[in-house]
């Protein structure tokens, strides 16, 4: 089966912690797509809808903590359009539990289109600002040596 999204350098907004959470946004999503297209039933689906959404909320938070601490001069647009998304998300979640929604590859197209367009735009002038502010593009190796070691968690509420 041909992925949904396939994720390409092209995709890149020149900030490695971003980079890495729109890779794993792209996995979630083809997840997604697998398990519909290979039927294996609403249960899996929405779970992995579920965790596309709380994973989409951590990388926002990431994203958005950035902004600040770089004074971000289109902050404010950049975080509503977060929320606008969250938003329809936690809308169609509902739908779903009510049972006046399906998870279907109409909802996967709308993911897929939206991301793409948000990463190609808004992430990619953020990331140029971030990088032409002055600040490093990359964690310290320090940073990162803990990051590979998985002696870190996040957690945002």
């Amino acid at each position: 089966m041909t992925e949904l999204f396939h994720w390409s350098d092209d995709f890149s907004v020149g900030i490695e912690e971003i980079d890495a959470q729109h890779k794993e946004l792209v996995d979630l999503l083809n997840q997604l797509h697998e398990a519909i297209h290979e039927h294996h039933g609403r249960d899996t689906s929405r779970a992995i809808l579920d965790k596309l959404a709380d994973y989409t909320r951590t990388h926002f938070a990431v994203e958005e903590s950035l902004m600040r601490v770089s004074n971000y001069p289109e902050f404010a647009q950049h975080k509503q359009n977060h929320e606008d998304l969250i938003a329809q998300v936690h809308a169609l979640q509902e739908k779903l539990d009510s049972g006046q929604a399906a998870i279907t590859f109409e909802l996967l197209h709308f993911l897929k289109v939206w991301l793409t367009r948000h990463i190609n735009e808004a992430d990619k002038r953020f990331g140029a600002f971030f990088i032409t502010a002055g600040v490093s593009p990359q964690w310290s190796p320090e940073v990162k040596r803990s990051m590979e070691a998985k002696k870190w968690w996040w957690k945002f509420w």
